[in-house]
């Protein structure tokens, strides 16, 4: 019946946008309100949200407080972690809700919910009472949804407007964070919030980053807030984690956890889940494993990798994921093929579309051909086993799009799939045939 329903009725029509805002009604009644007793924090836009979600959950439980947190790639409750296997960023109302009460029940006293376009356009979050809202970042995604840049960027709008329309909860203000380096940054700013806070890495914000010094495994900077300098320590690589962590940064300032406090706990926080992780092995390369799923995204992972000095060969196992946003691929192809030295194009989730029609599409954008650097291996373990073995000294293999996923979806059937157990098999299967 309910796949009836969805095939006589497209994601965006009102008859089903309000079936969906009813589901979230009752939820939140079910499940007695647990969002009124939090407080809640909101991180939405394109890139970097399950980063900026698990650094600052990850470092909120580093001052013993109780945190539950949603994200693409995981979910924390109190003391435990679990993965994300649904491959939603934001779940049905029933099971955010259910989450939430668990949560409460734990004790958990802050929640930070990753929250993508979906599920603000199909009202899985609707009547839950948040207090702060984070804005990475904004590039293309989801047009298969949206249809336009304009709707895409008026549905993550919507958080921001409707902040103070919630109750004031006694222990926080209704209080806006905002990436000001975005197009449409200007549309965010000029809403009303109790309090608003800026970033960028750069200049022209309440807050940047001074100092900044990159070593490979290591990045460096200053953040001057009033009277206080926070010195940032970190592994975690790359422009676009300094900015996430002054989104970070604001959040705990919002919570009233102190400078000194922030820049102890910051050191603690190596690496995010699938996002620019080195995976360790004992070979003369790098191998990173990182989301990368949306043009700007893909460009910024690159163009860190390109930026050390050291690095020889850059090896990119790419592929997209189908039964998505097609307008995006020919750019996406466009930047691999650029900004890498070799490029292997291999499978990824491929829900209905068939791995041969998909490489016939991507086929135009590869500004190179078959065999000169560029190979097709559709088999996605065969093509990782390629980039690993062809690899020299100093060369770097980006994995991505897949991170920290643990399934993929084929036309026949859903696979346990993780890319990090798979590389890591290969590194032993090498040195347990090594010729000494």
């Amino acid at each position: 019946m309910l796949e009836k329903f969805k095939k006589m009725f497209s994601l965006d029509n009102p008859i089903r946008l309000f079936y969906h805002k009813l589901r979230s009604i009752i939820a939140n009644i079910f499940y007695g309100f647990p969002s009124k007793k939090m407080t809640i924090i909101w991180v939405t836009w394109t890139n970097w949200k399950t980063t900026t979600c698990n650094i600052i959950a990850k470092w909120l439980k580093e001052t013993w407080k109780k945190v539950f947190m949603f994200s693409t790639v995981n979910i924390i409750i109190a003391d435990k972690e679990y993965q994300n296997n649904t491959k939603m960023t934001s779940p049905d109302a029933f099971e955010l809700q259910r989450l939430l009460k668990i949560a409460k029940k734990e004790w958990c006293e802050i929640a930070v919910i990753e929250t993508a376009s979906h599920g603000i356009k199909m009202n899985r979050i609707w009547w839950l009472d948040y207090d702060i809202v984070v804005l990475t970042n904004i590039t293309q995604d989801h047009l298969d949804l949206h249809k336009t840049m304009k709707d895409y960027v008026n549905t993550k709008l919507t958080i921001f407007k409707n902040l103070i329309s919630y109750k004031r909860k006694p222990w926080i203000k209704k209080t806006a964070i905002i990436n000001i380096d975005s197009n449409y940054a200007d549309l965010f700013l000029a809403e009303t919030y109790d309090v608003l806070y800026t970033y960028w890495y750069k200049n022209w914000s309440n807050l940047t980053a001074k100092n900044i010094e990159k070593i490979w495994m290591i990045t460096k900077f200053e953040i001057k807030i009033a009277s206080d300098n926070i010195f940032i320590e970190t592994k975690m690589k790359g422009d676009f984690n300094i900015q996430n962590i002054l989104a970070a940064v604001w959040v705990f300032i919002s919570l009233w956890i102190s400078a000194k406090e922030i820049s102890k706990i910051i050191k603690k926080i190596n690496w995010i889940p699938g996002r620019m992780e080195s995976i360790e092995n004992d070979e003369w390369f790098e191998i990173i494993v990182d989301y990368a799923h949306t043009p700007d995204a893909l460009e910024k992972v690159l163009e860190t990798i390109r930026w050390f000095s050291s690095v020889n060969k850059i090896i990119t196992v790419f592929w997209a994921t189908w039964d998505r946003d097609r307008t995006k691929r020919a750019t996406m192809w466009s930047i691999v093929s650029k900004l890498s030295d070799v490029v292997i194009l291999t499978q990824d989730d491929d829900y209905s579309e068939k791995i041969e029609q998909i490489i016939k599409d991507i086929l135009p954008w590869i500004e190179r051909k078959e065999w000169e650097d560029f190979w097709i291996i559709p088999t996605r373990k065969e093509a990782i086993q390629a980039a690993i073995m062809s690899a020299k000294t100093r060369d770097v293999i980006l994995v991505a799009w897949k991170w920290d996923e643990h399934v993929m979806v084929t036309n026949e059937w859903i696979i346990p799939w993780n890319d990090k157990k798979i590389i890591k098999e290969i590194l032993k299967w090498i040195d347990d045939n090594k010729i000494i």
